[in-house]
């Protein structure tokens, strides 16, 4: 899998699917479900409000993820994933994982090839851009290269002999970021 780190707005990244970091209510906020939300336009809202009433009515928890169309934005999806907040005592390294890992299974359950992501839980959900970078591309590796000996929980996550997913899969992720403080975290975790 190829991975990149660069400065770019991600709603204007021409990807299979851009990676949202929602809060819960999956109604829109600050930052970059802001900026999503309204480059989207109305409809991703209209979606989020059925998802709610449907499926989630207590909300996205933290750490997973689910998928919406992306309306007006060049992607064709968006994938909405909570990420930890460390103001509320959510400081497990494995929900930020979560999300990273997640977030690529709903995409590549969409048939999604390539996939963009923000910095979860950098900035106002307090966690260090460091730390989120090495999560994130600890995540994204682990998720494309398991290890051969693990067993998957669920068949349909089942992996070719070489450990490789069957099919197409996600082959590029490009972590879009908005600052260079964070660039820079993201490619020295990039060249560990």
């Amino acid at each position: 899998m190829d991975l990149d780190a660069r400065l770019a707005d991600i709603t204007t990244l021409d990807v299979d699917a851009i990676v949202n970091a929602a809060n819960s209510s999956l109604l829109g906020g600050g930052g970059v479900d802001g900026a999503i939300h309204a480059a989207a336009g109305p409809r991703l809202l209209e979606e989020c409000r059925r998802l709610r009433r449907s499926t989630l009515p207590d909300g996205l928890p933290v750490g997973d993820a689910v998928a919406t169309d992306a309306y007006d934005l060049p992607a064709r999806w968006v994938v909405h994933t909570v990420g930890p907040n460390r103001y509320r005592g959510e400081t497990d390294p494995a929900l930020l994982a979560s999300c990273f890992a997640r977030s690529l299974d709903v995409a590549d359950d969409l048939g999604a090839t390539t996939v963009a992501f923000p910095a979860i839980s950098a900035g106002a959900y307090g966690w260090d851009v460091e730390e989120v970078a090495r999560v994130a591309v600890d995540a994204v590796r682990g998720w494309s290269a398991p290890d051969l000996f693990d067993e998957p929980a669920d068949p349909a996550a089942a992996r070719d002999r070489d450990g490789s997913r069957p099919g197409p899969g996600v082959a590029a992720v490009t972590f879009a970021l908005a600052t260079p403080r964070a660039l820079a975290a993201f490619q020295a975790a990039l060249a560990r």
